[in-house]
């Protein structure tokens, strides 16, 4: 049996096994549709060309189910029209017990790559989000499947409410974003070809969301690079090593 499926089918009876334990709480749902000038994941130029992102969740209480996909809009992969990667996700988040604004997040993505050659993988991920000056996040993600291996992302961001309108009911806020991420050796040696732990990636956004017919807009600028010179030596993900591309995401919450 395919290995995908079951994965969704044991992820599907947790998620409904734990939403018929929490009455209490309102089931969910959210849509994204996005839009990027490139496809850029830890630093690994993944497309160089648009891409189209489409992802759906459904929450219960601290429990999120989700699935996300890329598709490439270009023939740059020879995969054009057609969903190159799929992720299925499952996510517990809640305030950490006894500590005032820290919250935590553990979870499970299931990553499957339709129509390519590279193979399917699995990551456990947990991490910490603090409630103070620059929103610090910390998150691990360990490869439990064909990596074997770790990647940390330090993350920081901050928001401003509005910094103009579109219209006279429209406002456009502000927000700021930067990531900078490491990796152990054997994730490096997976995906990189060099055996050491790196730092790996920065990257730095700045966005500008809005509401308009009960959607969520946020159009971004984008900027991520390489911080390894050895990584930056590989070549593995093309000869490039800093990427510059703009985007815009829709969402919808119901």
């Amino acid at each position: 049996m395919n290995s995908k499926l079951v994965y969704a089918g044991v992820v599907l009876l947790l998620f409904a096994s734990v939403a018929l334990a929490q009455e209490e709480d309102d089931l969910s749902f959210g849509i994204t549709s996005d839009f990027y000038g490139k496809y850029i994941w830890r630093g690994q130029n993944l497309s160089d060309d648009p891409v189209y992102q489409l992802g759906g969740s459904m929450t219960w209480g601290k429990f999120t189910l989700g699935i996300w996909g890329n598709m490439d809009l270009t023939s740059y992969n020879d995969n054009s029209g057609r969903f190159s990667e799929v992720d299925y996700s499952f996510d517990f988040s809640d305030d950490l017990p006894g500590i005032e604004g820290v919250g935590y997040s553990v979870g499970v993505i299931y990553y499957d790559f339709p129509g390519t050659a590279v193979r399917d993988t699995t990551e456990v991920y947990w991490g910490l989000g603090f409630d103070v000056l620059l929103s610090p996040t910390v998150t691990v993600y360990h490869d439990v499947d064909e990596a074997q291996g770790t990647y940390v992302n330090v993350g920081l961001s901050h928001s401003i409410e509005k910094i103009g309108q579109l219209t006279e009911d429209i406002p456009v806020g502000m927000d700021i974003g930067m990531g900078i991420g490491w990796a152990s050796s054997s994730y490096n040696n997976y995906y990189w070809g060099t055996d050491k732990s790196k730092m790996q990636d920065l990257s730095i956004s700045v966005a500008f969301p809005f509401e308009a017919a009960g959607w969520s807009f946020t159009p971004s600028l984008n900027f991520v690079t390489l911080l390894s010179d050895d990584i930056r030596d590989t070549d593995a993900y093309r000869t490039e090593s800093d990427y510059f591309f703009a985007g815009i995401s829709m969402s919808k919450s119901f």
